[in-house]
């Protein structure tokens, strides 16, 4: 296991900004912290990487214990990016490997992973808000280290930054690191994160992989001409978890399993009902993460 947390708590007087959160990063996964304002995300980074004391609970990074000094193994990002601005990228990821103890040999690499090889004598004042924030992985990434921490690394970015974000993000992954990513961008989180935690007001409302926290919770719209009987059908069908009729008179069906639309119209078709209209819709992250929010409060 790469990080351990276990009822990790943090007050500030009468404020108590996480209560009793607990969850676990395996290794080479992208592990999502997902949360809104004010949940504990940013909190619980700066503990478990020391930069914030905790009020009580532990964690552990490697499965040893925090005195092991494991931060040598971990990169973070937790500011904006702060680096010289009249100085070059090359420069400037030369001063961030004299800090970390490491040579330069990693520099023209990671410029090159980053996509800024071509503009590393360019200074750092000329960059986009994305490019500097490309520049700041790079440097993270200088020693070489196990871990990858980011915190909110896409906040502010243009659509082109994200997705430029996006892409490292999987790149750096597929070289076997593992990857903690702080973020209320629920879609990015969803097309990079293998597993996720979701917090609220500093505690935990679920955690695991990502495909079980979406679970089995795609939609089915459907309608037909004869509706009270399509309803009635829909009530006694085994699989079907759910159903809500929506503003365009059209049922939404919710199951606890996989079915096929194929095998739901055959259902209905084989009892008299001829459907008129049967949509399927994946459901997002975001609408998962929003519905948790709510039964939070």
């Amino acid at each position: 296991m790469v990080l351990s947390i276990n009822n990790l708590t943090k007050r500030y007087g009468y404020l108590a900004a996480l209560s009793g959160v607990s969850f676990s990063i395996e290794k080479g996964s992208v592990f999502g912290i997902l949360g809104p304002n004010g949940s504990g995300k940013t909190t619980t980074l700066g503990i478990v990487l020391g930069v914030i004391n905790s009020t009580g609970g532990s964690y552990q990074w490697f499965d040893n214990q925090t005195t092991d000094n494991p931060r040598k193994r971990v990169g973070a990002i937790l500011e904006t990016p702060n680096f010289y601005h009249y100085l070059s990228a090359y420069k400037n990821l030369q001063i961030a490997a004299d800090i970390k103890g490491v040579g330069y040999h990693n520099i023209e690499g990671m410029l090159k992973l980053v996509n800024l090889f071509e503009r590393k004598d360019y200074a750092f004042s000329t960059f986009s808000l994305g490019m500097k924030q490309r520049l700041a992985i790079a440097s993270a990434l200088l020693a070489n280290p196990e871990v990858l921490v980011l915190d909110e690394p896409t906040n502010g970015l243009d659509p082109q930054g994200i997705a430029e974000i996006r892409e490292l993000i999987i790149a750096i992954a597929k070289q076997g690191k593992t990857i903690i990513l702080a973020s209320h961008m629920l879609d990015e989180v969803e097309k990079v994160c293998t597993h996720a935690v979701v917090l609220q007001k500093g505690k935990v409302l679920t955690s695991g992989k990502v495909s079980d926290i979406l679970g089995s919770n795609d939609i089915i719209e459907i309608a037909a001409w004869d509706f009270e009987k399509l309803e009635s059908l829909a009530k006694s069908h085994p699989m079907i978890k759910s159903l809500i009729k929506n503003n365009a008179g059209k049922l939404e069906l919710t199951f606890s399993g996989t079915v096929a639309t194929s095998d739901l119209n055959d259902y209905f078709h084989k009892q008299g009902v001829s459907i008129s209209h049967l949509i399927l819709r994946k459901k997002t992250l975001e609408a998962q993460f929003l519905e948790l929010i709510k039964k939070g409060t």
